[in-house]
């Protein structure tokens, strides 16, 4: 399955020295987000913001993309996987998503952007993968183009694979309650923030924005009612800013 919609992104004040199309290598659209992965919308935050011209390809099976992972991206020379790496060949290019952070806030960008990226981010995993009323949607959105002979054991084994992972991790090794009093303290952080200025270091989105913001919103889209997805829609601030990044870098 591939789409090819053509994004065309020139921020004010970030030139482009020539033209280039990029094509970002996605999952699909899925619960009303650009992409299921918040690795992917995060990706799409920063090629908007990098003033080059791009396009989405979706696909469902990256086992043969580098690291076997979404998101990639395509440009004139290579592939480029990795969400991090992505980055930083767009600063190679020119990029700034910084712009006018100092050192200190440089620092706390990169400690937040860890906090969703490594710990944030299991939880959704968690929320989606192990939750039995969740499971079936994500059989009929993430396998679709499976035969319907073999869909239901491959994608079983696929999900007995990620909850394994889970373990490993350790998001699974803790109670329902247990996990919830950890993000508790993350979305506090998050909050103590979000009182001072529209977006988490400013007037404007950066990097830890495009990272933290999609995380936060694939919370709110899972599609079952979960103690997660009520902790994010029933908390005014962050569900706000949550809005607030899907409008200041539009990707409809």
């Amino acid at each position: 399955m591939t789409l090819s919609v053509i994004r065309d992104g020139y921020p004010s004040g970030i030139p482009t020295m020539e033209p280039m199309m990029l094509t970002l290598l996605t999952y699909p659209s899925a619960f009303g987000l650009f992409s299921a992965s918040p690795f992917c919308v995060k990706t799409a935050y920063m090629l908007q913001q990098s003033g080059h011209r791009w396009q989405r390809s979706d696909m469902l099976d990256p086992r043969k993309m580098p690291h076997s992972k979404l998101p990639v991206l395509r440009t004139p020379e290579r592939l480029v996987p990795d969400s991090d790496l992505i980055r930083d060949w767009l600063e190679a290019q020119g990029a700034n998503f910084d712009t006018g952070l100092s050192d200190i806030q440089r620092a706390q960008s990169r400690t937040l952007i860890r906090m969703a990226e490594e710990h944030l981010y299991f939880q959704i995993v968690q929320d989606r993968w192990a939750n039995d009323e969740v499971w079936p949607i994500l059989q009929k959105t993430f396998f679709i183009e499976i035969p319907a002979l073999i869909r239901k054991p491959v994608s079983n084994s696929i999900r007995k694979s990620v909850l394994k992972g889970l373990v490993a991790q350790g998001v699974a090794r803790f109670s329902p309650a247990e996990r919830l009093d950890r993000v508790e303290r993350d979305l506090e952080a998050i909050s103590a923030y979000l009182w001072q200025s529209p977006f988490l270091l400013g007037d404007r989105p950066t990097s830890a924005d495009m990272s933290v913001g999609p995380m936060l919103a694939a919370m709110r889209a899972t599609p079952v009612d979960t103690p997660l997805t009520r902790r994010i829609k029933e908390d005014s601030l962050i569900n706000s800013y949550v809005d607030r990044m899907e409008k200041a870098i539009p990707l409809a």
